[in-house]
């Protein structure tokens, strides 16, 4: 039984306190809203993506956003942030506060088709490349340029595409910009030629202090400098990263965005390892990636562990090499959906991805 099960089936009963230690709280009876306001959202998002909903899937997704809601708390308490998103621990980039991590494909084609009736979501795409397409016929059902589509993928023009390949589609025209440590909102905008308010506001930051190592930020209208900003450039050292899930795994899909691979055993809930010492830098749960744990290396690379089961860190908590940090799951889009789908997405902001090769 979950522990939303174990909350749902004993919250009618006089001994259910002891689940949390004793009388309902306030925090306690905005988790429930949460957790019932969270179905209502996964039926919703399920009937939109043309997907039946699924009740295991929804009860593994809502169990996991429980421990991360606590996990929260936890670090909130930690920080003596009220913030429950997160804990600013200072301006090395320890906390994120980035865009949507990816959505639907389909999703921006039909906004684009449709002259976006609704206002633009910073969020990036994920799009498959099918039979025919080519750069600018994608760019054309997106509504941006091919330049963007070029930029973002880091491909020159001329490229062949191949059936399979994924690429990143942002929602306009413009650039991605990987934040590194040190970056400034205002430096950011005096090198793609555009205003750092207009970034700001695209990507609903709070104030301009508000950017974080291995966030990616959607620059609306950047322009490409002459000399652009190398990504995933910090050198590592052949041992620095360790597998970030048990041996004997397999690579089940190979690199793709952003700096991806996907690793498995082919078994739920195994041990999701930290693969290098560092600082939780956030915890949460994205449409896609689905329940996520980011961490912050000492040389700047920031790691980031998808479609989890089950988080057992907190944001702003310090991890050792090795360390146990989560279990491995299917929660978000998977392909295939439910247990079969079972996997770590495992990514690499900064540095070149070791699991890649």
């Amino acid at each position: 039984m979950t522990r939303i099960e174990e909350l749902m089936n004993s919250s009618g009963t006089e001994d259910s306190s002891h689940i949390l230690g004793g009388k309902f709280s306030l925090k306690t009876k905005i988790g429930f809203s949460f957790l019932y306001s969270t179905i209502f959202f996964l039926s919703l998002l399920s009937w939109q993506e043309g997907r039946d909903f699924d009740p295991a899937l929804a009860a593994q997704d809502l169990d996991t956003q429980w421990s991360v809601a606590l996990s929260q708390v936890n670090a909130t308490a930690f920080s003596g942030n009220e913030n429950l998103n997160g804990v600013f621990i200072d301006q090395t980039g320890l906390q994120a506060a980035s865009v949507s991590y990816l959505v639907g494909a389909k999703t921006l084609a039909v906004e684009a088709a449709t002259g976006g009736s609704a206002a633009i979501e910073p969020e990036v795409a994920k799009y498959t490349v099918e039979s025919g397409d080519s750069i600018s016929s994608i760019a054309k059902k997106f509504g941006i340029s091919s330049e963007t589509i070029l930029w973002a993928n880091d491909l020159s023009a001329g490229t062949a595409l191949t059936v399979g390949q994924e690429l990143l589609i942002l929602p306009v025209s413009g650039a991605l910009h990987l934040v590194n440590q040190n970056d400034t909102l205002s430096g950011i905008a005096a090198l793609y030629g555009v205003d750092g308010e207009a970034i700001a506001d695209f990507n609903q930051l709070s104030s301009p202090d508000e950017i974080y190592a291995g966030d990616l930020l959607i620059v609306p209208g950047g322009k490409r400098p002459r000399l652009a900003p190398a990504r995933n450039s910090i050198p590592l050292a052949q041992s620095y990263f360790i597998a970030p899930i048990p041996a004997p795994y397999r690579r089940t899909q190979g690199l793709h965005p952003y700096n991806a691979v996907d690793l498995s055993n082919g078994e739920c809930k195994e041990p999701v390892y930290a693969a290098a010492g560092g600082t939780v830098q956030k915890t949460g749960y994205d449409r896609v990636a689905g329940n996520y744990v980011r961490l912050l290396h000492p040389n700047g690379v920031v790691t980031f562990y998808g479609h989890l089961s089950r988080i057992l860190v907190g944001s702003g908590e310090q991890v050792l090499q090795g360390q146990t940090i989560a279990s491995t799951g299917y929660t978000g889009y998977t392909i295939p959906a439910g247990p079969a789908g079972c996997h770590l997405h495992f990514e690499v902001r900064g540095a070149q991805n070791p699991f890649a090769r």
